[in-house]
């Protein structure tokens, strides 16, 4: 058996070990179901506040304060623009109230204030946002402290009811036809990037921090001792790294297929946005570079994790340890970014060619260029500074914490010959 074939047997070996003694335990089902978890408590919360802002949104109002015609036609502007609001944009119901018979302005302007103050007074049923009040010729709005926006609305209502008693008739509406387009917007490549960015980001945060423990772990137990006596550090440490990857495969699988099934229940327009997100190399390949810079970010991310768990004695080290590099794994999400806000600039090539960014950068770079050649380069520059992490992480163990010198380098052996 050589040389080679006796290392990768003792990696898998020892990656076996692991992906064994990690999934094969009941922690690890509250592992692969914590989104589940975590979802939950975020829908929870979420609903809570929702209730509450609909129950406030409930309660209030926008009334307006005009004869009957130029009411009903302030209403018929409401109908016509409110389907185009949602989210933070949304606005109170209007509702119309006969005014005083035959006011002038300053009576017009008093009745106005009394209707706002008894909305804030609590002297009604509901809350008063904004009145809208006087003609619409020369219209005018009263609205409390804060609700801006509302007064706003009014206002545009009323401009819109003028412009249309003006013209004797409301403009028709136009129709609505949704064209699919071969090639993608300059916007849509970039939501794609910045979707494949975000993607191997949070995959590789939530799953990679696990490493680490299992190092400290087996530190603790004296169990790294003995497989360093009869493995060589470096096949520890890469068997390690495959096996929790192992374990990431597994976790990202099953919520892929999961999530796979869900898709069908999500709205046609969701199901079409979703649909769009076309990448410039292609769904295949995008497919297959996606799986491959996830591996690379893993492996980078782990590697880097696995040293720092082996230079820590206590989860309390770790944690202090491990801070710093969730920091800096946080700035390279934004520097990649940066890079699928800015292709071909100084950031993208920056964040291409810096190892803890490449496979972010990498990724969104997918999304916007056709050219297959750059990624092959970038998965062998990956890999090497993968193989970098794992020398140097063993090799601080192996001074640091075993005590012992390194092996000698095969340069020196040949120099030491000669």
């Amino acid at each position: 058996m050589t040389q080679l074939r006796r290392h990768l047997r003792q990696t898998l070996t020892i990656a076996r070990r692991d992906f064994v003694a990690t999934v094969f335990t009941p922690i690890f089902l509250l592992f692969l179901f914590a989104p589940l978890i975590m979802a939950s408590f975020g829908a929870v919360g979420g609903m809570g506040a929702a209730s509450a802002s609909d129950s406030s949104a409930a309660r209030t109002r926008l009334v307006v304060l005009l004869p009957a015609a130029a009411a009903r036609r302030v209403l018929d502007a409401d109908a016509r623009w409110r389907p185009l609001l949602a989210g933070d944009s949304r606005q109170p119901r209007v509702e119309a109230r006969a005014p005083a018979p035959a006011p002038d302005a300053g009576d017009a302007a008093r009745q106005a204030a009394a209707t706002l103050a008894e909305g804030a007074h609590g002297h009604d049923s509901v809350d008063v946002a904004a009145v809208l009040y006087g003609t619409l010729e020369r219209p005018a709005v009263l609205y409390a402290a804060g609700d801006r926006g509302g007064a706003r609305y009014l206002a545009g209502l009323a401009r819109d009811a003028a412009l249309v008693e003006r013209a004797g008739a409301a403009a028709p509406d136009a129709t609505l036809t949704a064209v699919r387009t071969d090639a993608p917007s300059q916007g849509v490549r970039k939501a794609t990037g910045f979707f494949a960015v975000f993607g191997i980001f949070f995959l590789t945060l939530f799953l990679s921090g696990q490493v680490a423990g299992t190092m400290a772990e087996e530190r603790n137990n004296k169990v790294i001792e003995v497989l360093a006596a009869a493995v060589p550090l470096e096949s520890v440490f890469l068997g390690k790294l495959v096996g929790m990857f192992g374990v990431a495969v597994l976790f990202v699988t099953f919520w892929g297929v999961v999530i796979s099934q869900l898709g069908a229940l999500l709205p046609g327009d969701a199901g079409d946005a979703l649909r769009t997100l076309a990448p410039a190399v292609g769904g295949g390949w995008f497919a297959l570079l996606f799986g491959g810079y996830f591996t690379m970010a893993y492996l980078l991310l782990g590697s880097v994790f696995l040293g720092v768990g082996a230079q820590a004695a206590t989860m309390r080290e770790i944690q202090m340890l491990s801070l710093p590099i969730t920091i800096v794994q946080v700035a390279m999400f934004a520097l990649s970014s940066a890079a699928v806000s800015h292709p071909g600039s100084w950031v993208a090539t920056l964040a291409e060619l810096f190892p803890l960014s490449s496979p972010f950068a990498m990724a969104g770079r997918a999304a916007s260029d056709s050219a297959l050649w750059p990624h092959a380069a970038a998965l062998a520059w990956q890999a090497l500074w993968v193989a970098i992490f794992i020398t140097v992480g063993a090799r601080l163990f192996r001074r640091g914490v075993l005590q012992s010198g390194s092996p000698t380098p095969a340069w020196k052996r040949l120099f030491a010959r000669r």
